[in-house]
């Protein structure tokens, strides 16, 4: 980015050329109250154990703890976090009405090979007084991290650009994500047709339809962000940055027979 001082281009010229959304130059943490970001974390780390946890039973857990709360609140700092309970549920297969809706297309499907199916999504993060969310899009095969991105917001600007800077560089023939808001709006879908990527949502409630990111939710929380304690965003996104180099490039998974995501995703074929 050009200093805003010197610049004979405007801010949202900048922003054009680059392809990145002015709500990414002008990020900060979404600040809350710290009795609601102690609860939050608490939230978070439960849910990455019991993800089948609803607002109830997440209540009763946080009551059991010795947390004074109600489900109302619960509920509300869930829906503000972005998650949900994820177990089957009646009526599944009904077509929801306000979106889009597209089959699972990898249920009893070979992954094979990289750049063969891909999938996203989005997780809470702490920073200091406040917090964000991260998403993140992974290669199924290799488990390999292709690209990552943090926002102060849940509309589907940031998670649109980030499709668009990664369909730059290559692109699968199956993109998968769940029914959330932000992947089933046409400025989302309308970056896959273009592209002619074949569309693959879960079934809403389905945990293991999305497999691998839940995993790396998983190792991201417990081998980074847990044992790290952000205090703004520039410090989250470079330890984050290292995370991720790592990850792909150092961590060996014993599902890749001890191989890196790195050394899986650029194999010869």
């Amino acid at each position: 980015m050009i200093e805003f001082d010197h610049s004979e281009l405007s801010i949202s010229r900048q922003c054009d050329l680059l392809n990145l959304s002015k709500g990414a130059l002008y990020y900060s943490p979404i600040g809350t109250s710290p009795m609601n970001l102690a609860l939050m974390d608490l939230i978070d780390r439960q849910y990455m154990e019991t993800p089948f946890y609803g607002s109830r039973k997440m209540t009763q857990h946080l009551i059991r703890e010795g947390h004074c709360v109600n489900r109302k609140r619960i509920r509300r700092l869930m829906r503000l976090m972005g998650i949900e309970a994820v177990y089957p549920g009646l009526n599944l297969s009904k077509r929801r009405h306000n979106h889009a809706k597209y089959p699972y297309l990898l249920r009893d499907i070979i992954v094979d090979r990289p750049d063969f199916v891909w999938s996203t999504d989005i997780t809470y993060i702490r920073i200091g007084n406040g917090f964000m969310y991260l998403t993140a899009i992974i290669d199924w095969y290799s488990r390999y991290v292709l690209n990552w991105e943090l926002s102060n917001s849940l509309e589907a600007d940031f998670c649109v650009s980030l499709l668009q800077d990664t369909l730059q560089r290559t692109q699968p023939e199956i993109f998968n994500t769940d029914q959330g808001s932000q992947f089933t709006c046409n400025e989302f879908l309308n970056v896959l047709r273009n592209a002619d990527v074949k569309i693959s949502m879960d079934g809403k409630g389905r945990a293991l339809d999305n497999v691998f990111i839940e995993r790396l939710w998983r190792s991201v929380k417990y081998e980074e962000v847990y044992i790290k304690d952000y205090q703004n965003v520039t410090q989250a996104r470079k330890s984050l940055r290292n995370y991720f180099l790592f990850y792909n490039h150092k961590r060996p998974h014993q599902s890749l027979n001890y191989q890196t995501p790195k050394e899986v995703y650029t194999a010869n074929p």
